[in-house]
C-alpha cells in the first residue's frame, strides 16, 4: 500500500489494517517454513506496510513528527 493511501484514513482503520497485516505475515512464514509458498517476497513487502501503517498511527496520536 501507498503511503498517500494510508494517510487518508484514521486511526481505527489503520489499526484494524494493521491486524490485517500482521495475520498475513505470520500465515506467509508457515507457508514458508511448509515450503507450500512460492512468492517469499510477501513478508518483506508486508513488513514495510506494518512499518509505514506504525509511523503514520504515531503521526496521528501526536507521537512522532510528520514526514516532510
Amino acid at each position: 500500500m501507498k503511503a498517500k493511501e494510508l494517510r487518508e484514513k484514521g486511526i481505527e482503520e489503520l489499526t484494524k489494517l494493521l491486524a490485517e497485516k500482521r495475520d498475513s505475515v505470520r500465515k506467509a512464514r508457515f507457508e514458508v517454513a511448509a515450503k507450500q509458498a512460492k512468492n517469499t517476497k510477501l513478508i518483506g513487502n508486508e513488513k514495510k506496510d506494518i512499518a509505514r501503517i506504525l509511523t503514520l498511527i504515531q503521526e496521528k496520536q501526536g507521537v512522532a513528527k510528520p514526514a516532510v
